[in-house]
């Protein structure tokens, strides 16, 4: 994951804050939403921070992100199906990798890849015995 997302993330969040201050300053509610929403971003950059790491594979499974900063590992036997699911919303097309593991499915975007799906996906699939 690039270091920049993370960084944006706590750049807006501060934004938030110090716009906060300027508009809200009779308002206390303005206040409170803008500080919420400055919570909020600041929570998200964590979880990048935190669980930089989003997949892992090996010889014995796939390792995923499970919760804010928690890891499961799917053994390989567990793995039903792994899928690239394309959509295109507004104009714009985007892609998932999708990890069926039986009772779970586990979702992963580029930002959270770092690479583009298909590719991550081929790769799974080739390091599956």
């Amino acid at each position: 994951m690039s270091p920049a997302l993370p960084a944006t993330k706590l750049a807006a969040a501060l934004g938030l804050l110090a716009l906060g201050l300027l508009l809200a300053a009779g308002d206390p509610v303005q206040w409170v939403l803008a500080l919420a929403a400055a919570v909020g971003l600041v929570g998200w950059a964590a979880r990048d921070l935190l669980a930089p790491v989003r997949l892992a594979v090996d010889a014995d499974g796939i390792t995923v992100v499970r919760g804010y900063a928690g890891r499961r590992h799917l053994p390989w036997d567990v793995v039903e199906a792994i899928t690239v699911d394309r959509r295109t919303r507004f104009g714009l097309s985007g892609e998932t990798l999708e990890i069926d593991a039986g009772e779970t499915l586990h979702l992963l975007g580029r930002a959270d890849l770092g690479a583009p799906p298909t590719e991550v996906a081929e790769s799974l699939l080739a390091a599956r015995p």
